[in-house]
């Protein structure tokens, strides 16, 4: 499974809205520049994602977006599914996919169970990685690198 900018995009999107949890809503250019990520794109992918009813839009002159519910119940999973689709190591061992569907021989494939054990292996990485998860990493990093004084 090779995730596209849409994926890496939305997690570092909603990252962003993660860490300034209960700040206010926050603008897209702001999660822009914060990512390095073009504002143009993050704006298709803002709209998938408040149709999936992850954020929430405000509008206004403090308006902005903010997640829907708290960064501890979304996974990267999550929103690799409403930005990806269905995830899968190979088109014969999707989630929720039909391996017949896509492979006349996956009936007897020796590989087959290979896949769906990859595909597993992703799914519980993704499932099991929250967005509060992601905050409390980067906060842990940041506390590292700071400076210590001594007198």
């Amino acid at each position: 499974m090779k995730i596209s900018t849409k994926g890496r995009y939305g997690v570092k999107a909603l990252f962003e809205l993660a860490m300034h949890e209960g700040a206010g809503p926050l603008s897209l250019k702001t999660i822009a520049e914060r990512q390095g990520l073009s504002e143009h794109y993050l704006e298709q992918l803002v709209a998938t994602l408040r149709k999936a009813g992850l954020v929430t839009s405000v509008r206004g002159a403090q308006g902005g977006y903010t997640l829907t519910g708290p960064a501890s119940s979304v996974t990267v999973g999550d929103v690799l599914r409403v930005l990806e689709g269905p995830i899968g190591f190979s088109d014969c061992a999707t989630e929720n996919g039909d391996a017949a569907e896509h492979c006349g021989k996956s009936e007897g494939c020796v590989a087959q169970g290979v896949w769906e054990k990859v595909r597993d292996s992703i799914i519980a990485v993704v499932d099991g990685i929250t967005l509060g998860d992601l905050c409390e990493q980067a906060r842990q990093e940041m506390a590292a690198r700071a400076p210590t004084y001594q007198i």
